[in-house]
Formats: structure tokens, sequence, C-alpha cells
């Protein structure tokens, strides 16, 4: 008999980088709602940015009591033209202080998912070949696997260039839509133990 002792719980899962965080939260395997941590330029150094996530992260604990937190692992390797040392450097360090954070406000060590994987456990297919990058094939699958429930994007009016008027999505909506990949592969990897 499959042990369903994981359907209870309500998982929170980050995208997380210096200038935004996604977040996602899943209950019983199911979609709750999403939603992104921005960081304002006013914030001078690491230390401010991690005490505006950490306010972020408490408004979180008054509408959801999480169980499990799962957090995209960082990158594990240099990649040139992608990334420099001292961005992976960067982000690692911001990655551990809201590691930790997550620890402090929630009671719940973090576990990590490598976003290869976590994409794979979706069934996620990137296809190298597309004009779209991967991060707007990332949203238009998130955006149809919510077909259902009807998930409107943040978007914004464009007050000037040659799109002035048009509608846009934030580019926040990338770093949501990464956090609900964390977050289904998340809920697949518990009901496959």
């Amino acid at each position: 008999m499959l042990d369903l002792k994981w359907i209870t719980k309500l998982i929170l899962a980050l995208d997380i980088s210096t200038s935004c965080t996604g977040w996602c939260v899943f209950k019983n395997g199911i979609f709750v709602n999403m939603g992104y941590i921005n960081t304002p330029n006013s914030c001078k150094d690491m230390m401010d940015k991690a005490n505006y996530v950490k306010d972020a992260l408490l408004n979180l604990t008054l509408d959801y009591a999480i169980d499990k937190i799962y957090i995209e692992e960082n990158l594990q390797a240099f990649r040139p033209g992608l990334s420099s040392a001292k961005t992976l450097l960067t982000l690692a360090r911001f990655n551990g202080i809201v590691s930790y954070l997550c620890l402090d406000i929630f009671g719940i060590k973090p576990e990590y998912i490598n976003v290869n994987s976590a994409r794979k456990l979706a069934g996620i297919k990137i296809d190298r070949k597309s004009n779209e990058t991967t991060k707007q094939q990332i949203l238009k699958w998130v955006t149809n696997d919510l077909k259902e429930i009807k998930w409107i994007w943040p978007t914004k009016i464009l007050k000037s260039g040659k799109n002035k008027g048009k509608e846009r999505i934030l580019e926040y909506c990338y770093d949501m839509a990464d956090s609900y990949v964390i977050a289904k592969a998340s809920c697949l990897q518990l009901e496959k133990m």
C-alpha cells in the first residue's frame, strides 16, 4: 500500500537570487499560490538584501504553516558566457544565508533539488534549438500546467519605447515559474518515496 503521509505537507519552494526570489506553495501535491520577493535597489549590500528577504519570509508564515522547504540547488560549475565565478560565489553565499533564514524562521532544514533533476521529474523537455529561451519555455510549461485554474501572471504596461502601451509580464514571473517547477518536482519526488 502506498504511504501518503507526505500528502498532508504544505511545501514551500524557493528559487533564490540576490535580485529576486521566487516562491511557490503546494499542499497535498496541489498548487496553492506563488509570488516573488523583489529585492529593492535601496538594499546596499547582501545583509540588507537578506533582511529584506527575511521580512518577506516572515510574512509568508502569516498565511502558510509550512511543513517542508525545497530550494533550487546552486549552480555547481562555471559556465563561460553565462555566469562569472564571482556571480556563482555571490549566489552561493546568498543561497546559504536564505537557507539559514528558512531554518531560523520555519524551524525546517531546507532540502535542495538540482534544476535539471527537477525539470526531468516534472517532465519538462527544453528544446535547445527553439527561438525561445529556457526561461520562456519554462514559463510556457508552467502556464500550461496551470491552465485549469487560469493562473494570471503579474504584468505591467510599458511606458516608453517602441512597445509603449503594450502589456508585458514582469521579469519576476520567470523566478516564480522556476519555484513552481521546484515545488512540483518535490511533490513528485515525495510521491515516489
